[in-house]
């Protein structure tokens, strides 16, 4: 191998390393809890301050969950705010959506509705 067909493949795995590693560093949160209570962060360099970022938004005792390159979605009981409740995380705005939606529902809900939805496109 030539000394120019070395460094072209140094620079191929160096380039190739930081396009596989660099973006998977980057994450998004969603903290829910109860009454309503939320937060979001999207689209953070790493993980640990986008879940710090969301937690600090949410009152309360919260969940929180990673979203990397996906959707997050929360649905409270429209006549119970402080009720049942859901929330999903899905690769598709859509089917988190509707997963949340559903998860209320199945927790006693009577007519639940989206609260907060989010969608992290750099995780």
């Amino acid at each position: 191998m030539t000394v120019l067909g070395f460094a072209r493949r140094a620079i191929f795995a160096v380039a190739l390393f930081f396009a596989l590693a660099g973006p998977s560093q980057a994450a998004g949160a969603f903290a829910v809890g109860k009454c309503g209570a939320y937060g979001q962060a999207i689209d953070y360099p790493a993980e640990p301050a986008a879940l710090a970022a969301a937690r600090k938004q949410c009152k309360g005792q919260c969940t929180t969950v990673t979203m990397k390159r996906a959707c997050a979605a929360f649905a409270v009981d429209m006549t119970n705010p402080c009720g049942a409740h859901g929330y999903a995380v899905k690769p598709q705005i859509s089917t988190s959506l509707n997963a949340a939606t559903k998860k209320c529902y199945d927790f006693g809900g009577k007519e639940c509705v989206i609260r907060a939805w989010a969608c992290d496109a750099k995780g």
